[in-house]
């Protein structure tokens, strides 16, 4: 999934100068966005307030929606760079084509993971017949200065490692969590998780006091170190933690992203993770002429033209606005 936003606006973001240090409970609200024409994301990151998780960059909660007599997602061919993103359903199912010639299917349950490295592009749709609902999150996690110049490349994998708890089941999606490791690559110290909590939970799950950590419900009410999270919305918590208090009176489910805090200061532009204003600009003319970022096929459509760059300098600052 992409910013679709023909209006969009760099954001800056990385650095450590904002990360909380110890535990908090900051209730974030999402903005509402449309993704073409019958799909409307709640966008979580970036987030007038905070920019950053870990190196979680870009959080878009969508559905529950009835796609039954609709197109369901579509999503023309666009470009990335400096950044992996994150596929995530829990229901219906989201056809990836990219253009290293990737052609896949993606699931609930299971991870589609593109990293983009210096250079990709790709499209997503509803396939055709689609299911009658479409549910799920698409992230992005900025790609460290090392290795954000790597070969484009996708993966898919449908078997995740699970941690299990009484009330609980936690689907780890990147990174590690109690000892259970994701098999998606991952660039920095991360972890994404998808917590089922079923009626009646009240778990404390194990965590990593050196991360910054946010929760974002997906379906039901839970509450999370004592504050109820409804679907749609996300809950910062700060680093410092050891453990996280979880309770749910009926069933629910929320998505724990967590890592490392990320160092490094980003431009954030359009569909582009850059270093400086210069790198934004040379993306634009890349895609805008047809080089560098390769060609999707199989796609029923044209791909997205890059929105005008702003007149202001684009300069990387920190993680907050």
């Amino acid at each position: 999934m992409s910013n679709l936003d023909r209006q969009a606006v760099p954001a800056v973001c990385g650095g450590r100068g904002f990360v909380v240090a110890e535990p908090v409970r900051e209730l974030l609200s999402p903005r509402r966005v449309q993704l073409g024409e019958s799909t409307e994301v709640r966008r979580l990151l970036p987030n007038l307030g905070r920019r950053m998780i870990g190196a979680w960059c870009f959080v878009d909660h969508y559905g529950p929606d009835d796609v039954a007599d609709e197109p369901g997602m579509q999503v023309p061919p666009h470009p990335h760079m400096g950044l992996q993103t994150v596929s995530w359903l829990k229901e219906g199912e989201v056809l990836h084509r990219d253009s290293t010639g990737s052609l896949q299917t993606i699931r609930p349950g299971e991870l589609g993971l593109m990293t983009s490295g210096r250079a990709i592009s790709h499209s997503e749709e509803s396939p055709r017949p689609h299911a009658r609902f479409l549910h799920g999150a698409q992230l992005w996690v900025a790609l460290p200065d090392a290795d954000r110049h790597t070969d484009p490349n996708f993966e898919h994998h449908a078997d995740l490692p699970t941690v299990t708890a009484p009330g609980l089941r936690a689907t780890l999606i990147l990174g590690d969590l109690d000892g259970a490791r994701s098999p998606g690559r991952a660039y920095t110290p991360i972890v994404g998780a998808d917590l089922a909590l079923s009626r009646g939970a009240d778990v404390r799950l194990p965590l990593d006091p050196d991360f910054e950590y946010a929760v974002l419900s997906m379906s039901g009410e839970a509450h999370v170190d004592g504050v109820p999270v409804l679907p749609g919305s996300m809950l910062y918590l700060g680093c410092g933690r050891t453990e996280l208090p979880l309770r749910a009176d009926a069933d629910a489910s929320v998505m724990l992203l967590g890592g490392e805090p990320f160092e490094e200061e980003l431009i954030m532009f359009w569909n582009w993770i850059g270093r400086s204003q210069k790198e934004i600009a040379q993306a634009r003319r890349d895609w805008t002429e047809g080089t560098r970022f390769g060609e999707v096929k199989g796609y029923d459509g044209a791909p997205l033209p890059a929105p005008a760059l702003p007149t202001a300098p684009l300069k990387p600052r920190g993680r907050v606005r």
